[in-house]
């Protein structure tokens, strides 16, 4: 199962044979990805073509060849930046290899790649999963590019600033102020408390002074 997206890749799988689009879409779906069958481009709308990671085109309907298929593709606004696996039954692009597919290590986010029919499942998977990987690659290089350029105008456009350092500079004198109030405060109501006890133990010392010299 294909693990190496966070969500479901959408894949928009576009075959005119109902089995074998059917056969098709049951094996991605299988391996973790969504896929949004249909016989014709035409009925693609332009909010769901938005939403695709990838396409794979069937341009052989029986005896005749829809070329076509490909051209509008590439000519979509929303299609043509995305890969495209093509089945036929003679590709001249191909390369034949042990495996019968062309080398998909490719870094174009809009590859092309061709399957000659009949082709292998697993051949196809592999290939769909190589050309995830590399869309998946060409974002995060577009994201992590624009993210620099994001900091580079905040660097430039955004100078240091003495202000902060001055408002904090005012909230600190303002609480030390406050604290020297306070202590200011108390420090007279002590020496007040302190006052009027002493006065009061003075004046009694004395009422008892003078009993004591009337009693005499």
């Amino acid at each position: 199962m294909y693990m190496s997206y966070e969500k479901k890749p959408a894949v928009l799988l576009v075959e005119a044979d109902t089995s074998l689009r059917r056969i098709i879409a049951l094996g991605l779906q299988h391996r973790g990805m969504q896929v949004i069958e249909a016989n014709s481009l035409t009925t693609i709308t332009s909010a769901v073509a938005q939403q695709l990671d990838l396409l794979i085109l069937d341009v052989d309907s029986k005896a005749h060849r829809h070329q076509s298929l490909l051209e509008m593709t590439q000519s979509h606004p929303a299609l043509s930046p995305l890969p495209v696996v093509v089945l036929a039954w003679e590709n001249p692009l191909v390369v034949e290899e042990s495996e019968g597919v062309s080398d998909v290590a490719t870094s174009a986010p809009n590859a092309v790649m061709y399957l000659p029919k009949p082709f292998d499942a697993r051949i196809l998977h592999t290939t769909i999963d190589q050309l995830l990987l590399v869309r998946a690659a060409n974002e995060a290089a577009i994201e992590a590019r624009a993210e620099e350029v994001l900091l580079a105008s905040y660097s430039t456009h955004t100078s240091p600033s003495v202000w902060p350092v001055v408002t904090a500079a005012g909230l600190l004198l303002a609480v030390i102020g406050m604290l020297i109030q306070v202590a200011v405060a108390a420090l007279g109501i002590l020496i007040v408390m302190v006052a009027l006890l002493v006065w009061t133990l003075g004046a009694k010392s004395q009422q008892e002074t003078g009993k004591i010299s009337i009693g005499m």
